[in-house]
């Protein structure tokens, strides 16, 4: 079996709550899928980080948003697989992505995510049936954030100023 380099892992970032946004980066930065999932209960969601974690391609980061009990299930998985984990929270990616007026309040900012995140995956060339939830979209962005961080992102998919400013 050849030894994987950094490379050929993928990214996978997580909104986390009982109802999950998650998004799925290739080993080039570039939006894979994103959508969310109401797990229900938290013995739902610990069967299902699990099942959700397994069935991925070769991680190499995690990112998780949010903390507590709930992320602990993730970055616990996530370790097992040999992924590295991140927590972060919203606010580290916003300042980073989003001007100050898109962020100027949490509704705002979540409704922001929205619009941009579904210009980027448009960019990626993911057809979307249906509008990203702010779940999802925060996924995606945060993500994306993480993506550019270590050296992927961005090169194949864009977000528009036009869409920063649009709002």
């Amino acid at each position: 079996m050849p030894a994987t380099h950094a490379s050929d892992l993928a990214l996978f970032c997580v909104d986390v709550g009982i109802r999950s946004g998650m998004a799925l980066f290739d080993a080039q930065g570039r939006l894979v899928w994103a959508r969310s999932r109401n797990f229900g209960s938290r013995a739902r969601l610990r069967k299902g980080v699990y099942t959700i974690l397994r069935g991925l391609p070769r991680l190499g980061l995690v990112v998780l948003e949010g903390g507590g009990d709930l992320a602990r299930l993730w970055e616990h998985e996530a370790q097992k697989l040999g992924a590295e984990v991140w927590r972060v929270s919203a606010e580290d990616w916003r300042d980073d992505l989003l001007p100050p007026r898109m962020r100027s309040c949490a509704s705002v900012a979540k409704q922001s995510a929205v619009a941009v995140a579904q210009e980027y995956a448009r960019s990626c060339g993911l057809p979307l049936a249906t509008a990203f939830n702010d779940d999802a979209a925060e996924a995606v962005l945060c993500g994306l954030w993480a993506s550019l961080r270590v050296g992927g992102g961005g090169r194949n998919g864009k977000v528009s100023k036009n869409v920063l400013f649009r709002l």
